[in-house]
């Protein structure tokens, strides 16, 4: 881990993302043991993309040896199970280490099942939903040319029917928060074909612009065909994140101290996302025609309106750096540290 690691955290970056994949971010097993040692001991919370690197690879190869080159076969080449293997190779990891984790993305209902015998054990697992697993599926890769290219993200949308497991998670209270994944490309040689039109799945960029169609996804196929409640929507889109990232009660609830920051939404409102009135500066949305009821009508930002409707009215630069609280540490005792202790050892992490 760098030595500027307790740096940042101190600076209130306090939770910090790793990968199990992509050659040039990911981290091997013993530097994630040492990168989430770090971070439980420096107060912060570890976010986790969790897919099997050398089982993707493996699949990849033997696909494009097939001539299988499509987008279509980008959720072949990352399946469900390299998705769960790496989840339950790193909440083991953070209950050797002690140190909470968030995996983000999770695409799978199987996936749910790994996470929650983890925190049967006692391990601090928190939950990300997205609106790629519940308004897309490995179907919308299937399109004419490279028009799929548009739905390719990782991990990528799964099989028709898999949405509901991921439904079900964000109805019962299993996820934890409801976040974009905005990783844009623009669809052209800039962007999601940066080695040409011409190239196999694994070399077109994997990432999907989603930041302002997230909560009315969420509202609309949520809120409106009552599978949540508003409680329960206004928990997902805002206030667990707030608690779980430590910025809470600054942001995440209306109270005095609080800041300001307001969305009112009209739920008679009904429109189809078109990427024409989007704000990403990307030329397209993966969602583009689906119908919405429910737009945020008013918003603003601590105290000040910044969007009506489909109209931004803020100004540039408005925003602020939020120093994040620490993490503290939990009392349940690591299996490693219940061992030491017996033995008189010291916390291996300290």
């Amino acid at each position: 881990m760098s030595i500027s690691c307790p740096n940042i955290i101190a600076g209130g970056c306090t939770s910090l993302k790793f990968f199990t994949v992509y050659d040039d971010v990911m981290l091997k097993d013993r530097q994630l043991l040492d990168a989430m040692a770090a971070a439980r001991r420096e107060g912060a919370m570890v976010m986790i993309h969790c897919e099997n690197a050398a089982g993707i690879a493996w699949v990849t190869e033997r696909l494009l040896e097939r001539a299988l080159h499509a987008p279509k076969y980008h959720p072949a080449a990352r399946p469900a199970i390299m998705e769960q293997e790496a989840i339950y190779r790193m909440t083991a990891i953070a209950e050797v280490t002690g140190v909470p984790l968030m995996v983000v993305h999770v695409s799978s209902g199987e996936s749910i099942g790994i996470i929650a015998a983890a925190r049967r054990r006692g391990v601090t697992v928190h939950a990300e939903a997205c609106p790629q697993y519940i308004a897309l599926d490995s179907i919308d890769l299937d399109r004419p040319g490279l028009e799929g290219a548009k739905a390719l993200c990782s991990p990528p949308p799964r099989w028709q029917g898999n949405d509901e497991a991921i439904w079900q998670g964000i109805e019962d209270g299993f996820f934890d928060v409801f976040a974009s994944d905005h990783s844009p490309y623009r669809f052209d040689s800039t962007g999601k074909s940066p080695h040409g039109s011409d190239v196999p799945f694994n070399r077109m960029s994997s990432g999907v612009p989603g930041i302002e169609t997230r909560s009315p996804i969420l509202f609309s196929e949520g809120v409106m065909t009552g599978r949540i409640d508003i409680n329960r929507f206004v928990a997902l889109n805002s206030t667990n994140a707030a608690k779980i990232y430590g910025l809470y009660p600054r942001k995440g609830t209306i109270a005095v101290g609080s800041d300001a920051d307001l969305c009112i939404w009209d739920d008679q409102y009904e429109t189809v996302i078109d990427n024409d009135r989007l704000h990403h500066s990307v030329d397209y949305t993966p969602y583009q025609g689906l119908r919405i009821k429910g737009w945020p009508a008013v918003t603003l930002l601590r105290g000040e309106v910044i969007a009506e409707y489909h109209t931004f009215c803020g100004k540039p630069g408005a925003g602020q750096f939020l120093p994040a609280e620490k993490r503290t540490r939990g009392k349940t005792q690591t299996p490693t540290e219940a061992e030491l202790a017996r033995l008189g050892v010291p916390d291996l992490v300290e």
